[in-house]
C-alpha cells in the first residue's frame, strides 16, 4: 500500500519541469496573442508613413518651380562655384548649375540656381536680373510654372533640335505653345534654324520655356530686340540671349 502511495506523489523535480513547461507554453502564447495583436497596428503605421511620403513627394515640383532660377548671358568663364556665389547674398543656394556644350565643353552662356525658398528666388530675381556680370547683362527668371494636372499620356516624338552657339532663351511659355507653334511664331519674323520646348520628363506637358537657335549674332539680337514682351498664345513671352 505504501508502495502504491508513493508511487502516486510527484517528484519535486518532476513539478519543477512540469511548471516549466507550462509557463514556457503561456509565455509562447501570450507572445503569439501579442504579435497577432500588434501587426495590424504596425501595418497601420506603415501605410500612413507610406501616405505621408507619397504626399510629400506630390508637393515637391510646386514648390521647386517657384525656387528654380534661368540665369542667361552669362560670360563663358562663370563657373558653378561662382554662379553659386552670385547668388548666396541672397539666400540660400541648394543647387548652382553652368550648362556646358557636350561637344566642345565650353559653356553655352546660361545656367539654373535652385535657391531654398520662393522668397529668396523672388529677391535673387529683383537683385540680378538685368544687372552686369563681366561686362554682360545677364538674364535671371523663374524657369517654371507649376502644372498640377500632368498628363501622363505618352509625348509625341518631338522634332531632332539643332543646338547652336546663337541661340535664345524663350521663357513665361503658355502651356498650349509646342515647338511647332514656337518654331512657326519666330519663322515668321525672320531665319532660323532650330525650336525646342521644353517638357516635363515623361509627359507631353510644357515647362513654360524653350529655346530658339540662330546662324548668326545679328540674328539673334533681332530676335531678342523683336520678340521679348511679344504675346504668344495670349501672354507675354520673355526673350533673351542664352
Amino acid at each position: 500500500m505504501a508502495t502504491a502511495i508513493s508511487s502516486l506523489v510527484t517528484p519535486p523535480a518532476l513539478r519543477r519541469r512540469c511548471r516549466s513547461s507550462a509557463l514556457a507554453s503561456i509565455s509562447a502564447s501570450t507572445s503569439l496573442s501579442f504579435r497577432t495583436f500588434a501587426a495590424p497596428q504596425t501595418r497601420r503605421w506603415g501605410l500612413a508613413l507610406r501616405v505621408a511620403a507619397s504626399s510629400a513627394v506630390l508637393e515637391a515640383p510646386a514648390q521647386l518651380a517657384a525656387r528654380k532660377l534661368y540665369v542667361g548671358n552669362i560670360p563663358r568663364t562663370v563657373t558653378n562655384d561662382e554662379l553659386r556665389d552670385m547668388f548666396a547674398a541672397h539666400g540660400t543656394v541648394e543647387r548652382a548649375e553652368v550648362m556646358y556644350d557636350k561637344y566642345t565643353n565650353r559653356s553655352r552662356r546660361f545656367g539654373f540656381v535652385t535657391m531654398s525658398t520662393v522668397e529668396e528666388a523672388n529677391a535673387a530675381i529683383e537683385a540680378l536680373n538685368d544687372t552686369e556680370v563681366g561686362g554682360r547683362k545677364i538674364k535671371v527668371n523663374v524657369t517654371e510654372s507649376f502644372l498640377p494636372n500632368i498628363d501622363r499620356s505618352a509625348p509625341e516624338p518631338e522634332p531632332v533640335f539643332v543646338d547652336s552657339q546663337y541661340k535664345v532663351y524663350v521663357g513665361n511659355l503658355a502651356k498650349t505653345v509646342t515647338t511647332e507653334v514656337l518654331k512657326k511664331f519666330f519663322s515668321e519674323k525672320g531665319q532660323i534654324l532650330s525650336a525646342t520646348v521644353s517638357h516635363i520628363p515623361g509627359t507631353s506637358k510644357s515647362k513654360g520655356y524653350g529655346f530658339v537657335t540662330f546662324s548668326s549674332e545679328e540674328e539673334v539680337e533681332a530676335a531678342v530686340a523683336t520678340f521679348n514682351n511679344a504675346e504668344l498664345e495670349g501672354q507675354p513671352i520673355r526673350v533673351n540671349r542664352a
